[in-house]
């Protein structure tokens, strides 16, 4: 066990830690500022990903940087969508729901047209789904 000597108070949450040089760090979760994106490709799908750095990530898909990924054989891309989170869980969490909604609510989300995206989470049977 080791001793920290603490000259001011420091006001930390529960989940905060001190490293053993006495710093004060905060969870990953907290401190990390993800976006999810989409993408259209050049064969006009969507790809939709999570990442911390929008312009970094799609300069890697336009240039081609993984030829194993699925925007590498449909490239040149566009831009169309991004949206900030405040943690990465629920980036992934968002990513994960666009990735199985129909080409109509992405593109109803890239318009940012919330009445059509609401209309399209409409079951046929008549109860709605969460947009």
């Amino acid at each position: 066990m080791f001793r920290v000597k603490v000259s001011h108070r420091l006001f930390v949450n529960k989940s905060s830690k001190l490293t053993r040089h006495g710093e004060l760090v905060e969870p990953y979760s907290e401190m990390k500022n993800m976006y999810v994106y989409i993408l259209l490709c050049s064969d006009n799908s969507y790809y939709t990903g999570v990442t911390n750095d929008v312009e970094g990530r799609f300069k890697e898909h336009q240039d081609g940087f993984v030829n194993e990924c699925y925007t590498y054989a449909r490239r040149p891309l566009q831009l169309k969508f991004y949206e900030l989170f405040n943690t990465p869980q629920e980036a992934i969490k968002f990513e994960k729901q666009i990735k199985k909604w129909s080409r109509a609510k992405k593109e109803a989300l890239i318009e940012r047209n919330w009445e059509k995206l609401k209309l399209l989470s409409k079951s046929k049977n008549g109860s709605t789904s969460s947009p």
